[in-house]
């Protein structure tokens, strides 16, 4: 091992349920890391374990005073971290906030940007005061009444109730009758304490990824998802062939460009840094946003690397960008 060259953590992992994903996400990137430039050690977190591993071996637990660990009776301190963890805590801001308290560079949005855009309500009525066109939606905390006829009467049906926090589509439900809303809420419940209830928009979804370093702002191509499952549920988005995904989309051109305008403005809006996807839906040729994802999945069947090949780059190269726009 290179002494000289920065070392490079991709943390992966987290609290909730979409560990198993993270770790999927960790190990493509780890792949991508350029071993010419860079060190690459993967790091895993699960709640208070704290691991580093190099060639699918644990090497030591973190100092979690530094983020150093011990190698062959020696400290190794790191460089820089690319977060890919989906979740608390990498998506939420807590982990950015441990790195900037420690100095340490890393590669998402910073802590104001992910703690906004992680919890769907705060990010959606900030970016509908911005003219950001979306879904009616209502917010239901955890232990609140549920009046189911009311809320039907208020939104119609379908309509689609999801966590307030957290992704992957883990605790999503379809409503179609108001005898499945009470149960559908409490679903979501189970992966946060609020309960997000949104009207439903039959459109077609597509997703568009973004990324700025220094001065410049590249925008991918667009993802058209196809789903064969009624919805993108947690199956269509992690199981190869269940969801038909087309990068480029087939749009006109004007409404490609809409798509990666609106994009540009939400990454601004947010103030976001690093690599983000942000979702629509495309209705009578407006699109609807349904969500920014600041750690977006980045496993061999993702979004962002099919953006990232099909405008003609790789991830390799991608990632070195980021690493060295933070680093030099």
């Amino acid at each position: 091992m290179n002494t000289n060259k920065p070392n490079i953590a991709v943390v992966a992992g987290g609290n909730s349920s979409e560990f198993v994903v993270s770790v999927k996400s960790g190990a493509n990137v780890l792949k991508a890391v350029d071993t010419e430039k860079y060190n690459p050690w993967l790091v895993e977190i699960q709640n208070d374990r704290w691991e580093v591993f190099q060639n699918g071996e644990k090497i030591s637990n973190i100092d979690k005073a530094d983020f150093s660990f011990q190698r062959n009776g020696e400290k190794v301190t790191f460089d820089f971290a690319y977060i890919t963890i989906h979740g608390t805590p990498g998506e939420d801001g807590i982990l950015q906030s441990y790195f900037e308290l420690i100095g340490l560079p890393y590669s998402s949005c910073g802590v104001h940007s992910s703690s906004l855009t992680f919890n769907k309500w705060f990010c959606s009525n900030y970016l509908r005061s911005l003219n950001v066109t979306m879904a009616k939606s209502l917010l239901f905390t955890k232990g609140d009444k549920i009046d189911a006829q009311k809320i039907v009467d208020e939104l119609g049906l379908p309509i689609f109730v999801k966590p307030n926090a957290g992704g992957s589509s883990f605790g999503i439900t379809k409503v179609k009758q108001v005898e499945e809303v009470e149960t559908a809420i409490l679903k979501a419940w189970e992966e946060s304490s609020e309960a997000l209830v949104e009207e439903f928009i039959d459109g077609h979804e597509f997703t568009c990824g973004a990324l700025k370093i220094k001065s410049e702002k590249i925008v991918f191509p667009i993802t058209e998802v196809i789903p064969k499952n009624e919805y993108f549920d947690f199956e269509a988005k992690y199981t190869p062939g269940v969801t038909e995904e087309i990068t480029p989309a087939r749009l006109p051109e004007n409404l490609f460009k809409k798509c990666q305008q609106l994009t540009s403005e939400i990454y601004d809006h947010c103030n976001c840094s690093g690599i983000i996807r942000v979702d629509f839906i495309l209705k009578d040729e407006t699109f609807y946003f349904l969500e920014v994802n600041t750690t977006p999945g980045m496993t061999g069947t993702s979004f962002i690397p099919q953006q990232i090949a099909a405008m003609g780059s790789s991830l390799t190269e991608i990632i070195s960008q980021i690493i060295e726009d933070r680093i030099g």
